[in-house]
């Protein structure tokens, strides 16, 4: 009878070892190296190229659109990568000498006209920019030294209801560090 008592005592004590639920470190040599150096801070900047001129858009009854790009770079050695945002600083409408042009969801050629958006696969279908931060681009992943490129489409689809003149409004990028 002792014996069975002592083979129990054994089982339970190696059932307890296997079913630990305590988690151990990884190996040495697990990690991402050679990204930031150990005991530095880890850096985000962030770029863009500048004001976005659309060329002369001539209307026409059916519409016409205008096309313009914007370059972000973002260089991050955050190991976790960062999320992009853009949004509209104060306003979501162009403005022309008090002429406004909305923001809208649409596509070229379509129904919805004088309108203008954005997007980021360089597409003909656009997004209406928002006065909230909208992601356009995450990476789980640190940027070389070089960064990130996102390229940001914008588009104004017009006819001969608008005025001619400048449109302008002022977009917003945002670059922020991944948190998990």
């Amino acid at each position: 009878m002792n014996k069975n008592i002592f083979f129990v005592f054994v089982l339970a004590i190696i059932g307890a070892f296997v079913i630990s639920n305590v988690s151990f470190a990884q190996p040495y040599g697990k990690g991402l190296y050679g990204i930031v150096t150990y005991g530095n801070e880890t850096s985000l900047t962030i770029s863009t190229d500048g004001n976005i001129n659309i060329p002369t858009i001539t209307p026409t009854n059916n519409g016409t659109l205008g096309t313009g790009n914007s370059t972000v770079t973002v260089v991050s050695t955050d190991v976790m990568g960062y999320i992009l945002y853009v949004r509209a600083l104060t306003s979501t409408n162009m403005d022309n000498l008090g002429t406004p042009l909305p923001s809208a969801t649409f596509s070229y050629p379509g129904a919805t006209k004088n309108v203008w958006g954005y997007n980021t696969d360089m597409t003909d279908s656009y997004t209406a920019m928002s006065l909230t931060d909208a992601q356009i681009y995450s990476t789980t992943q640190p940027t070389s030294i070089t960064g990130h490129n996102t390229v940001v489409k914008y588009g104004l689809y017009v006819d001969f209801a608008k005025p001619a003149g400048n449109y302008a409004v002022d977009v917003i990028y945002t670059a922020v560090p991944q948190t998990d």
